[in-house]
């Protein structure tokens, strides 16, 4: 009862609701591009081992991840290319590369399965999402094999044939109506 006389009460609760950790997915960055330069079939999805500007960085969403891919070399899988931007509070001596290799955490059967799928088939493995799930963060990788000039025309006909043929039956309908 004193608690609450005393007024303390409110900052009992607000001090417990920041402690609360985060639910769900939050969508840090998206690789759009791995969809126009690759065939994407399997999709797993690793943690990624971090420091604590670039996490600090990723909740400010300061990434690109367009020219990034991924290996297993050794039985380990390594992030390529991925930038991270320099926090915006952090000093000189405290903070950290912006292009770096970056380990992946996958499981032992997972990486073998990726890295026979590589090497037999000739295949990449394109990272395709980077989200916070559950306050953690977490990398979507695709398996894909590399489009042609050819593919990618073909793509961008059906597209628009599609979007021809969406636009004609719309117009059908308005005048009908």
């Amino acid at each position: 009862m004193s608690i609450l006389r005393s007024g303390r009460a409110s900052a009992i609760s607000s001090n417990l609701a920041c402690s609360v950790k985060q639910t769900g997915i939050q969508v840090i960055a998206t690789n759009r591009q791995a969809r126009h330069r690759y065939v994407l079939t399997d999709t797993y999805e690793a943690g990624i081992v971090l420091t604590g500007s670039e996490v600090k960085s990723l909740r400010e969403a300061k990434v690109q991840l367009t020219d990034a891919w991924a290996s297993i070399d050794a039985g380990e899988a390594w992030m390529h290319g991925m930038h991270i931007a320099a926090y915006s509070h952090s000093q000189l001596h405290s903070g950290h590369f912006a292009v770096r290799d970056r380990k992946l955490l996958l499981h032992r059967n997972q990486i073998d399965r990726i890295g026979m799928k590589l090497k037999v088939e000739r295949l990449s493995l394109v990272p395709t999402k980077l989200y916070f799930l559950d306050g953690k963060v977490k990398v979507e990788l695709a398996v894909g094999k590399g489009k042609n000039v050819g593919d990618k025309r073909e793509d961008i006909k059906r597209r628009d044939s599609e979007r021809d043929a969406a636009r004609d039956i719309a117009n059908a309908r308005r005048r009908s109506d």
